[in-house]
């Protein structure tokens, strides 16, 4: 499977949310680090971490398909009563 062919398939609903948190997450921080105002280090700082954490995580989630292969085909047809026969 090549990288675009993994982007067009569907995404699972928990990483669907744990995406759109992720985006929150980079653009609360990304807001902070750019404010035009004198901010604390520790502040500045915090919300980097939370900018890297954020877009990690989105681009995690993106990443992550929906499993409906082969392979999850071949597992139902062995459960099937008709493949025991």
């Amino acid at each position: 499977m090549t990288l675009i062919e993994r982007y067009k398939k569907p995404t699972p609903k928990f990483f669907r949310t744990l995406r759109n948190i992720g985006i929150a997450l980079a653009t609360a921080g990304g807001a902070i680090i750019a404010a035009p105002i004198a901010l604390p280090a520790t502040l500045v700082t915090i919300a980097t971490y939370v900018t890297v954490a954020g877009t990690v995580a989105t681009a995690v989630s993106q990443a992550v398909t929906a499993d409906n292969t082969s392979a999850s085909a071949k597992a139902k047809k062995e459960e099937s009563p008709e493949a025991k026969k």
